[in-house]
């Protein structure tokens, strides 16, 4: 096949920022737009890549991807003939193709400093949400079965922005607050299409028309005051207090918590058994017995069949 022209991808612009922390929204708004392309959860094209760069070897990546339910749902092909950074690119110019826009985007949500050793001259969004609701939001999703737990992911995401956003020229950075976004969402989309080098739209705002999403909505911001117990927000702030301070955001006043290391392990085991029962409450445990052992023995038509057959089963359950 002809190797792509992976120049009009050479400059994409990638989302950045902790699951849960208004990702999805600040994605579909900017899908909206006329000229701008989105793909979402695009951590496939990083998760193999190792730490200093090195590509995965092609033939694992392909036997990897058969099991990926995120990028099997996005029907793009596999050129065999192709290097793995032609591989990754000619993803972004199947966007392209499909949607006839100029531009192209992608959210990742991890592993994103690797983006760089891909894309050298990549601009990246970086969006930041209170990290307790971050964490309350984990255990509505069934990833964390305690805020304690639920706060690992902002961290650790937070954690690798600062690293990142050192070796990145401001011109090609810059953060978004989703509390920003909410309460001002047309001002907070000029700004962002700014840097992006196009026009606001206001096509941007359209996305409740043809998605499950609803327009921004205040009340989404600073639930965990209405929503976490004293002790959880105790929790929290046990470990991202200073994080939080930094990023601009108030503490609650309550006196400080330290989980001593007793308690740490109780609250492992708390996130563990929480896990499992949203897992057997929604997917049943036959489903999630299956999936346990999917992993554990290796089987990778059995972990194809669960992705393919089982289509809202979260990747979690096999991770």
């Amino acid at each position: 096949m002809t190797t792509p022209d992976i120049s009009r991808v050479s400059k994409p612009v990638f989302l950045v920022g902790s699951e849960r922390s208004g990702t999805t929204l600040l994605r579909l708004m900017l899908d909206h737009h006329p000229q701008l392309a989105w793909c979402n959860e695009f951590e496939y094209v990083v998760d193999l890549v190792a730490s200093d760069g090195e590509w995965p070897k092609l033939e694992q990546y392909y036997e990897w991807l058969e099991i990926h339910r995120i990028f099997q749902a996005t029907k793009f092909t596999i050129d065999p003939d192709l290097n793995y950074p032609q591989l990754v690119n000619s993803f972004l110019l199947q966007k392209l193709e499909r949607t006839g826009k100029p531009l192209v985007g992608a959210t990742v949500h991890r592993h994103f400093d690797r983006l760089l050793h891909i894309w050298p001259d990549a601009r990246f969004i970086h969006i930041i949400r209170d990290g307790r609701d971050v964490a309350r939001s984990y255990i509505d999703m069934g990833w964390a079965g305690n805020v304690w737990a639920g706060a690992t992911g902002w961290i650790e995401a937070e954690q690798l922005w600062q690293k990142l956003s050192s070796a990145i020229p401001p011109e090609r950075r810059t953060d978004v607050i989703y509390e920003d976004l909410i309460a001002e969402p047309e001002k907070t989309l000029t700004r962002l299409c700014e840097f992006i080098g196009i026009p606001y739209d206001s096509q941007m705002l359209t996305y409740p028309e043809d998605t499950t999403y609803d327009a921004p909505n205040p009340k989404l911001t600073q639930q965990w005051r209405r929503k976490l117990s004293e002790n959880e927000i105790q929790l929290t702030e046990s470990r991202m207090a200073d994080m939080l301070v930094e990023r601009g955001y108030d503490l609650s006043g309550l006196p400080s918590l330290e989980v001593t290391p007793s308690m740490e392990q109780n609250l492992k085991f708390e996130d563990w058994w929480g896990r499992f029962k949203f897992r057997v409450k929604v997917y049943g445990l036959p489903l999630v017995l299956s999936a346990y052992l999917a992993k554990r023995l290796g089987v990778k038509s059995w972990q194809k069949n669960l992705i393919l057959k089982s289509n809202s089963v979260d990747a979690r359950l096999i991770k």
